[in-house]
């Protein structure tokens, strides 16, 4: 759980080198957020993540909850509740994120 809450504080306060560390080489991002994106390996990740730091960032946590392979939370962003569930590799590192809006 303290890894989901290491990636919240690192996407809150814009930490691009922080959040990307987060996540394995081979990590997978699906992200409904705005519009069905697949962002696969390193390269594309920390794309993404300077982009979504620019344009989404986020404000406070709302819910923090074990999930079935790994952990689920939900963060407010630009006023609109969005939901994160993760997958974590032996060593801690994310290795899959699906997010998008909280219906």
């Amino acid at each position: 759980m303290a890894a989901v809450v290491d990636w919240l504080d690192a996407y809150r306060s814009g930490d691009l080198e922080s959040i990307v560390g987060l996540y394995a080489d081979s990590a997978t991002i699906e992200c409904g957020c705005s519009g069905a994106t697949t962002i696969n390996g390193r390269e594309a990740l920390g794309a993404y993540w300077e982009q979504r730091l620019m344009d989404s960032p986020a404000a406070e946590l709302e819910n923090l909850q074990p999930a079935r392979e790994g952990h689920s939370h939900t963060y407010v962003c630009q006023g609109s509740n969005v939901r994160a569930d993760f997958e974590f590799d032996a060593t801690g590192q994310i290795i899959f994120q699906k997010c998008g809006p909280l219906n």
